[in-house]
């Protein structure tokens, strides 16, 4: 079978794409091309966007020293990315052939085009398998970047597939992009998992991940709501990140579909028709979960819609998020939780609806998943968080808008607004900015300047001064809720105790010990943190260096490693922060000068991590006394 690979004979890079290529900025492409006649010329774009051919400016930064070091799969994935507009045919090409080499069998013929990556395609995956060389590039392919399709995060992903609670059934997702929902739902336990998706080429991906991983299913390609691929099947769970605001989606051809279990969809209402459509393919009780704008819970033409939803049982639970979790970034989008209610079933006399607009995803999804869990074993009890979380009557709800905002619908905070919670708030707050003088180290400026003697992390591994271990990647082990609980990403950007569990997304349990240092693979910033506490394991997506306590400090290493030079020097050449640690260079010092500069860097992350703590009180000072003036409860 002969492969089609979408990249171009000679591809191209632009005059941005060089400086990321280089780690400089593009002020310093502009000057290598006055300054050096051997420069390559522009083979393509325009005189204001010129384009270069990759491998001459490959072959020119190379010679001049300039070329960083690259792993197999940055340089694979290099060469993939440069069309900009078939990143993903190029890597379904890969991946097709990785697919053929982990079935024991090689392509017939193979796209001249793709001839010359075939050493490192084969290369990578004799380092890591067929499997995780695909998903070395596939984290590459679905990191956020310009040109790249909006994948919906793995952290909003896995709540989804919480509240599904798709358990060991089959799963559906009607507009799966690139597979983000339906690879949640494997590691969830998903035993066969089912997608369709416009795109044909983000389908063939999706396709090839579940082909790669041996997960059961299908990933085909077209239009749901106009040519439904799966019409008749049922299935436990559906997941689904609809289009937003589509304007022809189909509405006049199918105005009386089967699938419109509640009525006619409004041609201005395109996600009530995603609403029903998951509907329709749902088991008896089982439950889907769709990520919505906000105006979709009021606009007056779905009044009818919800009104229906709400009656007949299916809509149980209606969830706002904090903004920026998912595209677009700047909506606070909400979560619908629907379950396919029996037709000769009484409706349940409440809905849920849970205000988490104001936190951040990382520490409100446990609350919003335990308050769902809460009113999912008792629907009509009485679940009730003020300012956070209320099973409000239906019969409420059925008013002249059927308005089902969250925030619309919570008691407010009251109680304790002008008396003890005000106070201890305070107090806290003012605790707080009295210690921040304190835990500031004194510094001096050094006499002698910068020494510029300094080892990279890679250097410093080979001589034995530290252990670098990870990342850890994906696995199939069996889920196991009870074990030590997993360091996280999230955690580490937040600098806070491990939050996560053991389960299928780990290959292998790392037990974290004290004085390790944990830098996250991707992140807007070069943040690393040290293990204060054992008991937890290294969570994916993480680097651990373990240093040599007798020839490294953890707390200099740490300090070293978030310097602003560091960030640069160990980033990726792409558009998102991907990190390199190998790269990043650390000052050489005695150890007992490193214990000193060690003591300094954890004092200034201790301050770091009062300002925070400030920061979020004094947030909700404001807020407790704004409510309360406003109110009447407290006076000037």
């Amino acid at each position: 079978m002969c492969e089609t690979f979408g990249v171009q004979e000679n591809p191209t890079i632009t005059a941005a794409e060089i400086a990321r290529l280089a780690g400089v900025g593009r002020a310093a492409v502009s000057n290598w091309r006055k300054r050096h006649p051997d420069f390559p010329a522009p083979v393509g774009g325009t005189t204001a966007s010129p384009e270069f051919d990759l491998i001459q400016v490959e072959q020119w930064l190379r010679t001049q020293g300039k070329l960083p070091e690259l792993t197999i799969a940055d340089r694979l994935w290099r060469h993939v990315a440069v069309a900009r507009d078939s990143a993903p045919a190029g890597l379904a090409a890969v991946g097709a052939l990785l697919l053929a080499r982990q079935r024991g069998s090689r392509s017939a013929s193979v796209d001249a085009q793709l001839i010359s990556l075939l050493p490192d395609v084969d290369g990578l995956a004799d380092e890591l398998g067929p499997q995780g060389a695909f998903d070395e590039l596939w984290q590459r392919f679905s990191a956020p970047g310009p040109g790249r399709p909006f994948a919906t995060p793995d952290d909003l992903a896995d709540l989804m597939i919480g509240l599904a609670n798709v358990g060991g059934g089959s799963t559906l997702d009607p507009a799966a992009g690139s597979g983000a929902l339906l690879r949640a739902a494997v590691r969830a336990g998903s035993t066969s998992v089912y997608g369709q998706e416009l795109d044909e080429e983000l389908a063939r991906l999706a396709g090839l991940w579940l082909a790669l991983h041996d997960v059961p299913g299908e990933v085909s390609a077209g239009d749901s709501l106009r040519a439904d691929a799966f019409a008749g099947r049922a299935v436990d769970a559906v997941v689904c990140h609809p289009p937003f605001g589509a304007t022809n989606w189909g509405d006049e051809e199918l105005g009386h579909d089967p699938r419109w279990i509640v009525g006619t969809t409004p041609r201005t209402e395109p996600e009530l028709a995603w609403a029903q459509h998951a509907l329709a393919h749902l088991r008896v009780g089982g439950h889907a979960v769709l990520l919505m704008p906000p105006t979709v819970a009021s606009r007056r033409a779905g009044k009818r819609i919800r009104g229906e939803l709400l009656r007949r049982g299916h809509l149980r639970a209606v969830i706002a998020l904090p903004p920026g979790v998912a595209a677009p970034h700047g909506v606070p989008l909400h979560l619908w939780v629907l379950r396919r209610a029996a037709t000769d079933a009484p409706p349940p006399a409440r809905a849920l609806l849970i205000d988490a607009a104001g936190g951040d995803l990382a520490d409100t999804a446990p609350r919003v998943l335990a308050a769902w869990r809460a009113f999912a074993t008792a629907p009509d009890g009485d679940v009730e968080e003020a300012g956070f979380a209320r099973a409000v009557p239906v019969i409420e709800l059925l008013d002249e808008e059927v308005d089902l905002t969250p925030a619309r619908r919570q008691p407010a905070v009251v109680g304790e607004a002008s008396g003890e919670h005000l106070v201890r708030t305070r107090e806290r707050l003012a605790a707080i900015v009295g210690e921040l003088p304190a835990l500031l180290p004194q510094v001096t400026p050094a006499p002698d300047g910068p020494d510029g003697l300094f080892l990279t992390v890679g250097e410093l591994a080979k001589t034995g001064a530290l252990q670098l271990i990870g990342p850890v990647r994906a696995g199939t082990s069996t889920p196991a809720p009870d074990g030590p609980p997993v360091l996280t990403v999230q955690d580490v950007l937040a600098g806070v105790e491990a939050s996560g569990r053991i389960d299928d997304r780990l290959g292998q349990e790392i037990p974290l010990a004290v004085g390790d240092v944990v830098v996250p693979v991707i992140a807007r910033q070069l943040i690393p943190r040290v293990v204060t506490a054992a008991g937890a394991v290294l969570g994916r997506n993480l680097y651990l260096l373990r240093p040599n306590p007798a020839a490294l400090d953890p707390w200099h290493l740490a300090g070293q490693l978030r310097t602003s030079a560091n960030e640069k020097q160990a980033s990726s050449l792409s558009s998102t922060m991907r990190f390199d640690i190998r790269r990043a260079q650390v000052r050489r010092l005695s150890l007992e000068e490193q214990r000193a500069h060690g003591d300094a860097f954890r004092r200034l992350d201790s301050f770091e991590s009062a300002i925070r703590q400030a920061a979020e009180l004094a947030d909700a000072l404001v807020k407790l006394m704004v409510d309360g003036l406003a109110r009447g409860l407290l006076q000037p």
